[in-house]
């Protein structure tokens, strides 16, 4: 699936999950719960809903992602056997495992290990050998990168307008309090401070919603970080290996 139609899928479902949820469930509660006073926060708690739903959809979408680009076994224990392969000279061994392994580690140093059994028969200076299996391994490279932070936009994007989207509910359920206070024509102590509690959901949504996201960020941050160093450190012993078995 593309990833603009899956973006655009989320959004969607999400408002319309969030609104449908904001109108037929908080707004049908019983008067003195607290789902009818978040329905009384207004139109905006339903959009902090929604953006909620978009974050644990981008949550779960990135955790299956990472997990499947990681390969079928552990990292570590994959490159150990991947290497022994490589240093043997079996070449063809090592694209097995590869191709057993699979994720974005395994797909960027298989194309580089093809691309070497390629060259083997051709009548090229090694030089020229290992600079375009370095090429080829850089290119595949740049093609998983994408898709490891994939969605990330999306999570930092939310992390910022969450809070934001919370103090504007808040600043409009402020507006309408004192409003009604004076349109009533009299001070309403019990009534003011209904109102004022009923809009800072507005600003406590946004800012739990802004934590959630930040959290999930910075996770997956690190975690791309990692096995990127991974796969750059792996492309580069794999490739020093391979200058020794050039012919």
């Amino acid at each position: 699936m593309k990833q603009g139609i899956f973006n655009t899928m989320v959004f969607v479902l999400a408002f319309a999950i969030g609104f449908t949820v904001y109108y037929t469930v908080f707004g049908t509660a019983p008067k003195e719960s607290i789902l009818h006073d978040l329905f009384t926060g207004g139109p905006l708690i339903a959009c902090l809903m929604a953006l909620s739903i978009m974050v644990l959809t981008y949550i779960v979408e990135r955790l299956l992602s990472l997990r499947k680009a990681a390969g079928k076994a552990p990292l570590p224990k994959f490159l150990t056997v991947l290497v022994k392969h490589v240093n043997d000279g079996d070449v063809t061994k090592a694209v097995a495992a590869c191709d057993a392994q699979r994720g974005s580690l395994a797909n960027i140093v298989r194309s580089g290990l093809s691309r070497f059994n390629e060259l083997r028969g051709e009548k090229m200076d090694k030089k020229d050998k290992m600079a375009e299996v370095k090429r080829v391994i850089e290119e595949a490279t740049m093609l998983e990168m994408p898709i490891l932070e994939k969605n990330l936009i999306a999570l930092s994007t939310i992390a910022s307008i969450s809070t934001s989207v919370g103090l504007l509910g808040t600043v409009i359920g402020m507006i309408r309090a004192f409003a009604a206070l004076a349109k009533a024509g009299s001070a309403d102590a019990v009534g003011l401070s209904k109102g004022i509690s009923e809009a800072l959901f507005n600003t406590a949504g946004g800012i739990a919603l802004a934590i959630v996201s930040i959290v999930a960020y910075n996770f997956f941050t690190t975690k791309i970080d990692g096995m990127t160093y991974m796969i750059d450190e792996a492309s580069k012993d794999i490739i020093e290996n391979l200058q020794t078995k050039a012919e």
